[in-house]
């Protein structure tokens, strides 16, 4: 989808939680490698602490990223055009890389309701299982949430997140 429609009817709303989701550049396998994947860890933390967002969950999958956060501070592209202008320097320098790194744009989601976060949280942890890269909830090592996932090692098929 085109940046001109992905735009069309985007607002940001200080404390209203969203689904962010970008894609890199070509969609290379950056984050195959664990340390470009806990780059981008570590600036969603950074974020975090600046006082801009607050993480609810969040996964790195080899060639994207979900992200679900309650807005802080600023606006959505601010918020994104910061992640990942940051991100993308410090794994280019770190692959001796220079050029673009991620997509032109993102793709966002606002949630409706804050009875649905918890599921959308599991749909967030659930993309390594629906992408074949593991088989239960808290195996992947490049994924966070704030609620402990019960019943830890449940199937994608419990939390009726089918493939």
């Amino acid at each position: 989808m085109n940046r001109a429609r992905l735009c069309l009817g985007r607002h940001s709303q200080i404390g209203q939680s969203y689904i962010l989701t970008t894609v890199t550049q070509g969609r290379r396998r950056y984050f195959d490698d664990a340390t470009a994947a806990q780059v981008v860890m570590d600036v969603v933390r950074r974020i975090d602490a600046e006082g801009l967002t607050h993480s609810l969950a969040y996964v790195v999958m080899p060639d994207h990223i979900h992200w679900l956060v309650e807005l802080r501070a600023f606006s959505l592209d601010y918020i994104m055009q910061r992640f990942k202008s940051s991100s993308a320097l410090r794994i280019n320098r770190m692959f001796g890389r220079s050029g673009r790194f991620w997509q032109s744009s993102y793709h966002d989601h606002a949630i409706r309701s804050d009875e649905s976060l918890y599921r959308h949280a599991m749909y967030v942890l659930g993309n390594p299982i629906r992408a074949g890269l593991t088989a239960q909830l808290g195996e992947y090592p490049h994924a966070w949430c704030r609620w402990e996932i019960e019943g830890r090692f449940q199937t994608i098929e419990h939390i009726g997140l089918e493939r």
